[in-house]
């Protein structure tokens, strides 16, 4: 061992890469790997035989998740088939090689060959519905069932270590590298924590949540932030609604299925809503405007903040208006013409206004409606604010009546 070290550490200083050919078999083995600095690891090609996935699938998993952390590179060889190589692909081996590009050919037809293409040979990607094992479904305990009944678009497996803190992404679909966006690549997702990108207290949601699932054995749900880092497009903050199960465990690790939603814009809408209602809030109260929305259709209405707080309403009135003349808000012989108003925004009447006195102490408002329409002119909604009137104008004419249409 002494001698092949020394043998190594000068193939290195003269600029050689040595590679651990067979990786798994013989002397390529794991005590030989701890001793020996080889740039690249070669996985012996009997690891690709037989059914993907199981026993030789957790094998090979497990290699290449301990190849990332030493920082080598990993080569699989003997493979032949799409399913293969698409599962190599998806658990991190970048590199493969093997009868599924091309068996053994003469120097001068591989010389040609690289001539032609600008990079190694690839294959149409694989196409689930057409390759998987449909036979699997019948089986209940199958992964196959598992993500045919929970898959909602996006999703990723991977391995959560509570006593560490730390999850490994093991599997990514391509729906849920385009719902990650920010142009990253399989491998950039696969190599990263999401831990790293979120501070402690979405860390604690995503964390909680975590438990919850261990312990329900069913779906849990939670929305956390995170800041991910893409080589194209730098650093950005995201919101992911995370649906999680648990589908196997060991001592110490938790296998978990996730899909995911990016509800960045969604979020970014809200608060954007949030703050504009806030200003809208503080405006009104400095200007004495009340206002509310009345859905034609259904004949509800949605009061402002103002209208909750000094009139008492609800979030929502049904059957607008009579809730409101019913608790005085508008006095009787106001009551049949507002009333007719709202026939009228129903037959398309696009703006209407009076002064009115409104509440219990009958005090002179302006009132307005302005109407909304679908883009084949149906009317939709009906848009309505009440201005207090200040004494020269309550002093032309209380009981000034406009009506505009069509």
């Amino acid at each position: 061992m002494e001698l092949i070290s020394n043998v190594l550490k000068e193939l290195h200083e003269n600029g050689y890469i040595v590679e651990m050919d067979d990786f798994g078999t013989g002397y390529s083995s794991l005590n030989v790997l701890k001793d020996l600095p080889v740039y690249v690891i070669k996985l012996d090609m009997r690891f690709m035989s037989g059914e993907i996935g199981g026993r030789g699938g957790t094998i090979i998993n497990a290699v290449i998740q301990m190849a990332k952390w030493l920082g080598t590179p990993v080569i699989a060889e003997g493979v032949e088939t799409m399913e293969q190589a698409d599962y190599l692909r998806s658990i991190g081996c970048k590199y493969i090689q093997g009868y599924l590009y091309s068996k053994p050919i003469p120097e001068d037809e591989f010389i040609k060959k690289m001539n032609i293409l600008e990079h190694e040979p690839l294959s149409p990607a694989l196409k689930l519905k057409d390759e998987i094992d449909t036979g699997k479904f019948w089986d209940p305990s199958s992964m196959e069932t598992l993500i045919f009944n929970a898959f909602v678009g996006a999703a990723v497996i991977f391995s959560y270590s509570p006593s560490k803190g730390r999850i490994t992404i093991l599997r990514v679909n391509n729906k849920y590298i385009k719902e990650i966006g920010m142009n990253m690549i399989e491998q950039e997702i696969l190599e990263s924590d999401p831990f790293v990108g979120m501070d402690e207290e979405n860390r604690k949601i995503y964390t909680d949540t975590l438990t919850r699932a261990i312990e329900s054995k069913d779906e849990e749900i939670c929305e956390t932030w995170r800041n991910v880092c893409s080589k194209t497009c730098g650093n950005d903050m995201i919101c992911l609604r995370s649906y999680i199960r648990m589908i196997g465990h060991t001592d110490h690790h938790y296998l978990f299925f996730a899909s995911i939603h990016n509800i960045t814009a969604e979020k970014k809408q809200y608060s954007d809503l949030e703050i504009s209602e806030k200003r809208f809030r503080f405006a009104s109260e400095q200007a004495n405007v009340y206002a509310w929305e009345y859905d034609i259709a259904t004949k509800e209405m949605r009061p402002c903040f103002r209208c909750m707080r000094d009139l008492q309403f609800p979030p929502v009135l049904y059957n607008y208006p009579e809730p409101a003349i019913k608790a005085g808000v508008f006095p009787p012989e106001y009551a049949d013409m507002y009333r007719d108003w709202h026939k009228q925004l129903a037959n398309g009447v696009e703006h209407l206004e009076a002064i009115i006195p409104l509440t219990v102490g009958r005090i002179p408002f302006h009132v307005r409606y302005t109407l909304e329409c679908d883009e084949a002119g149906k009317p939709l909604k009906a848009y309505g604010s009440a201005t207090l009137v200040v004494d020269d104008e309550n002093n032309n004419d209380d009981n000034a009546v406009t009506e505009k249409g069509d």
